[in-house]
């Protein structure tokens, strides 16, 4: 009988040890956006976050640079802001803004310019004041989670979840009505980090980071900058709609493209 009974608690372990090997496994991370990345030749690199955004939004870009920081592979310095009032893109670096964009459906935005079919050369992140000085979004847990998220697409990341009703997964990668949770959504979380560190796992011969790109591709990117790139007219066409997310892609020729990234407000 005894014998029987540990031969049983043997499997039943067994079945057991099986189940969470396969749930670990499963929960590997695996949120890259289109396999973008900035080009480098080392890790760690440190990107740029121009600030552009006003007083009542500082705070917020300091804890999301401190957060992403905290990388193994890319570090982000907060510095002067190049955007204007118009938020324009500036070569080798992340561009944040701010200011009332209008109700125009969408909260917040990242846009990445891309040259070669995967390198980023150049992104700007928008928080749009029409929504987040509404009751619904006037909140510093939704701000902080806002621009945690579009700073994080501007490196490459994409969700980990884009369903607003499902529970938190404690990472302001995850899509969500409740930022404050529990767990919060606020910051990003391990899988992030793990992510991060697989899409920059190989280092390039030449780098995006801090450099100005090829005069064709400089060009056509500021023609495209030139525009109004708040206008969802402007964005192309729609390659992904999913509930309250979108994604445009705008062909500038020459392998170079703009994506932007939505959340759209509810």
């Amino acid at each position: 009988m005894m014998h029987r009974k540990f031969l049983l608690s043997l499997l039943f372990l067994a079945f057991f040890g099986l189940f969470f090997f396969s749930a670990a496994k499963d929960a590997k991370a695996s949120h890259s956006w289109g396999g973008y990345h900035w080009a480098r030749t080392s890790n760690p690199f440190t990107l740029k976050l121009g600030d552009n955004v006003s007083g009542a939004w500082d705070g917020f870009l300091g804890v999301a640079s401190s957060d992403w920081t905290q990388s193994s592979v890319l570090d982000t310095t907060i510095v002067s802001g190049q955007g204007g009032k118009s938020c324009k893109a500036t070569s080798g670096r992340v561009e944040v803004c701010n200011k009332k964009y209008g109700f125009n459906g969408w909260l917040g935005i990242a846009q990445i310019w891309i040259t070669g079919g995967t390198h980023i050369t150049q992104g700007v992140t928008k928080m749009n004041d029409s929504y987040f000085n509404t009751q619904a979004y006037n909140t510093p847990s939704w701000k902080q989670m806002v621009i945690c998220q579009e700073i994080g697409h501007t490196f490459g990341l994409d969700h980990q979840d884009e369903a607003f009703g499902n529970s938190n997964l404690g990472t302001c990668m995850d899509y969500t009505d409740n930022p404050d949770g529990p767990p919060s959504n606020l910051h990003p979380n391990a899988h992030d980090y793990e992510e991060l560190g697989i899409i920059y796992n190989h280092t390039d011969s030449f780098s995006t980071v801090n450099q100005t790109i090829g005069q064709v591709a400089k060009n056509l990117g500021q023609l495209a900058a030139s525009q109004n790139l708040d206008n969802p007219g402007e964005w192309g066409r729609l390659v992904k709609d999913s509930d309250r997310v979108a994604i445009y892609e705008r062909d500038l020729g020459l392998g170079n493209k703009i994506f932007t990234f939505v959340i759209r407000a509810e």
